[in-house]
């Protein structure tokens, strides 16, 4: 046969049916400015990736991939490797789905354009973005049979337009509920008309029974990564607990067999993943495949068990800093025993021997929360220490319409008041947050004559995953609708978030364990049922979907909550202003080197703002 007859049957011979595991042995290429491993990708590198990577290959009956997955163990890499694979191999509409359209940016510039740079299979397909005609930007990729859109998860816009055969929705446990409902269901019904799609699903999980993507995987086979004990072959699941070093040594860290009680080191580790192999833990499901991994399973040279042991050690004092390791290492969801219920008369065995009013010698900071009622607001004090270790200095009821000024003038009152610690050094409240929810026009106007003293106008949003403290809203506008320079804002609150996280550190009763919450000797029975007055209840979706929110207990009150709710929001506007990082170093400095006139001035300007804000109601 001649060469030209060789070459025009090469041609009608259709392409070698790899799958995406094996694409990206073949073709891969990562790139030293965002990888630490430069050169030729290896899937025996994580080989509890192949399987994964070949659930998403043409071949495959699966239609939704769910990884809920720790931090360094390749997930975001594994999508990565499946768009290239799109591009080269398996061409149509894709859409890739991050968080914020400012991540998805990053990912552009720092991860994908790279990938395709450095993959000639995939580069040779993709115009260059400066080309004439080229219809190649930072987000959407053009090439032969196909395009891939990338978007952010708020930008509504984003997710509902042109029709994708193939999804990637990445690191949704940070997805925003927008406008127009949930991104995930946005985006996956973009697919809906395909009959052979496949959808990406991936994150780190966050709070229990408000994890996105763990509510994926539940409806998933739920996979799990079995690796044989090198002792005596028995095939077991890396949990943390098993995780054994001596004591304040994690350096020593090893695994203990959950069979034998044997140990083994970090050196066996490699073959041991190679021996692995994922087992089906749940229902049998041909359409949902879902992973489950963590970072124990990180390969040798990316996350070792003696890092893994001192995050431990320097987090278990902390709510905050454990959930962040359980999320992003474990790859669990975090559950802070908010679940299990608190009563008020196990709180009520634990006040503090302090007395009402007094600000303990740990608080450099202090907040207040302002709940808007029918006929009198209701406000509590907080004092705040290193690692958000919380205080309760005082609750008061002011009595009066908040239509009238004179209830206002009580706030006032509290708002400028001097707090004695027991050193004898005096606090002030740096920001008051009101609720806007009653009383709304008569809020907006106390908080904007107000706004240098730090009282804000907050609005509680009862929405899964927000944060505490949103971004202000400019509330104030002219008959033209245009904001007013210096108009009034308000701060959307993030409610079901904080009512989460003060729950679970109710449970902590150890006095010295940072993020702890600790009440005065003075606190009544009737604040503490107010305090835990909600309670989580189940709820399921349409989709199926188990989701849980916050409802009163009939024939209680939860003002209190409420309060303590809009102070802890508080403490996140202090977060803007500092660097929180340093913020509680800065505050300790800051009480420890009090300026007594300065504390005169500020009096005399609270004073007049008040006198001022009466006098023009």
């Amino acid at each position: 046969m001649n060469s030209w007859e060789t070459g025009f049957t090469d041609g009608l011979r259709p392409d070698e049916p790899l799958t995406v595991s094996e694409f990206a042995d073949k073709h891969i290429r990562l790139s030293s400015k965002s990888s630490a491993e430069p050169g030729p990708w290896r899937t025996s590198r994580t080989p509890f990736l192949r399987e994964v990577m070949d659930e998403l290959s043409a071949g495959s009956l699966t239609e939704r991939v769910v990884l809920m997955f720790g931090a360094q163990t390749g997930k975001t890499s594994a999508g990565l490797n499946w768009l290239a694979y799109l591009i080269a191999h398996n061409p149509g509409p894709v859409l890739c789905v991050q968080p914020t359209l400012e991540m998805c940016k990053r990912l552009s510039k720092q991860r994908l354009e790279d990938l395709i740079k450095d993959t000639p299979i995939v580069n040779e397909k993709i115009a260059p973005a400066r080309a004439r005609d080229s219809d190649t930007t930072l987000f959407s990729k053009t090439f032969p049979g196909g395009i891939m859109l990338l978007t952010g998860a708020n930008s509504p816009t984003g997710l509902r337009s042109a029709p994708c055969k193939n999804i990637f929705l990445d690191e949704v446990d940070a997805y925003p509920v927008t406008a127009e409902g949930d991104a995930i269901e946005l985006a996956i019904k973009r697919a809906s008309t395909f009959s052979k799609r496949k959808i990406l699903i991936t994150s780190t999980p966050t709070i229990k029974h408000f994890s996105r993507v763990e509510a994926e995987y539940e409806r998933s086979d739920q996979r799990r990564w079995f690796i044989p004990c090198p002792h005596c072959g028995w095939e077991q699941v890396l949990r943390f607990p098993q995780l054994k070093w001596e004591k304040d040594r994690p350096e020593t860290a090893e695994y203990e067999c959950e069979k034998c009680g044997e140990r083994f080191g970090e050196r066996c580790k490699t073959e041991l993943l190679r021996k692995g192999r994922w087992l089906r833990t749940g229902p049998e499901n041909r359409k949902i495949a879902g992973f489950h991994l963590s970072s124990l399973c990180s390969p040798l040279g990316w996350l070792s068990w003696a890092e893994l042991a001192d995050e431990f050690l320097r987090a278990k004092g902390n709510a905050a800093t454990l959930q962040t390791f359980v999320n992003t290492r474990l790859g669990e969801t975090f559950e802070p025993d908010h679940v299990a219920k608190v009563s008020a008369e196990g709180l009520l065995q634990r006040v503090d021997d302090y007395a009402e009013g007094t600000v303990p010698r740990d608080v450099v900071l202090i907040t207040q929360g302002v709940d808007c009622q029918i006929d009198r607001l209701e406000i509590s004090t907080w004092g705040w220490g290193p690692g958000e270790t919380a205080y309760l200095i005082d609750h008061q009821q002011l009595w009066g319409d908040p239509i009238r000024p004179e209830v206002w003038q009580q706030l006032d009152a509290l708002i400028s008041a001097d707090w004695e610690r027991v050193d004898g050094r005096k606090l002030r409240a740096s920001v008051t947050a009101i609720d806007s929810g009653f009383h709304t026009a008569v809020v907006y106007q106390y908080a904007r004559e107000r706004q240098a003293l730090g009282v804000i106008a907050i609005k509680g949003q009862s929405v899964r995953n927000k944060p505490p403290l949103g971004k202000p809203v400019r509330v104030d506008i002219n008959r033209k609708g245009q904001s007013l320079k210096k108009g009034g804002t308000v701060y959307p609150v993030g409610s079901d978030t904080i009512k989460s996280l003060l729950m679970g550190r109710l449970k902590i009763t150890e006095p010295d364990v940072k993020g702890s919450l600790h009440f005065h000797k003075s606190t009544s029975e009737e604040f503490f049922k107010q305090l835990t007055a909600e309670r989580q209840q189940r709820k399921t979706t349409k989709t199926g979907i188990v989701t849980y929110e916050w409802v009163l207990t009939p024939g209680l009150r939860a003002e209190a909550l409420d309060c303590a709710v809009y102070a802890y929001a508080a403490v996140h506007r202090c977060y803007q202003l500092y660097d929180r990082r340093t913020i509680w170093d800065q505050l300790s400095k800051r009480v420890l080197g009090t300026n007594k006139a300065k504390e005169d001035e500020a009096t005399k300007l609270q004073q007049a703002s008040a006198s001022n804000y009466v006098e023009n109601w």
